[in-house]
């Protein structure tokens, strides 16, 4: 039995349904903006509602953009011949971050996992692949989660370019199992970087 009103109880149920909010952080939220002045309601309802109608993805790399492409994509002193694949655009601002990569991304928005459906046509895998195939990419830094659907990511990635004359190579395993890349420290993933391996392609 609820003790709220109904729109006091339903403002609690989709606070609850954002990610790392339980139940009493979504009581706080409601009771927050319940007693938030109207026109600082009204500012934080035009600010989110800007940003859906402004950020999108970037055609060349599907980074977060408000413009047609990306600032690093349009950034012409970024090293052109090598491309970093990450999971999400978030992980792209943690590796910024270091300072210890200047060529260009491109953010799969996801991973292969099969046994929840997520397939090659779920992801920007293909868009991967065509990239590769027009531009004269020397290197791909494979700068994926180290968990069981990275590694099976990688994997498929590393599959699918055996016969292209490029060098595979992926982050140093100093980054912990399990771990996202977008909450790895600075150093730790400045280290990753720098020891990258390349991987050898086996017949």
């Amino acid at each position: 039995m609820s003790y709220f009103t109904p729109g006091y109880q339903r403002s609690i149920e989709e606070f609850n349904k954002l990610p790392g909010v339980g139940p009493k952080s979504a009581e706080k939220l409601t009771d927050y903006f319940l007693k938030l002045k109207p026109e600082l309601f009204e500012q934080f309802l035009y600010v989110l509602n800007t940003m859906r109608e402004q950020v999108h993805p970037c055609k060349n790399c599907f980074n977060l953009t408000e413009g047609e492409v990306c600032s690093i994509c349009s950034d012409i002193t970024r090293n052109k011949e090598i491309v970093c694949v990450v999971e999400k655009a978030k992980d792209i601002a943690a590796i910024e971050k270091t300072g210890s990569y200047k060529g260009v991304y491109h953010v799969l928005e996801g991973s292969l996992n099969p046994l929840n459906g997520i397939g090659p046509e779920s992801i920007r895998i293909e868009e991967l692949f065509e990239r590769i195939k027009k531009f004269s990419f020397k290197e791909v830094v494979l700068a994926l989660n180290f968990s069981q659907s990275g590694d099976l990511t990688c994997m498929y990635i590393i599959h699918q370019l055996q016969n292209f004359p490029i060098k595979i190579t992926r982050l140093a395993s100093g980054i912990p199992t399990g771990s996202d890349i977008e909450f790895a420290d600075a150093k730790t993933l400045q280290a990753a970087f720098k020891g990258r391996e390349k991987i050898e392609i086996e017949d």
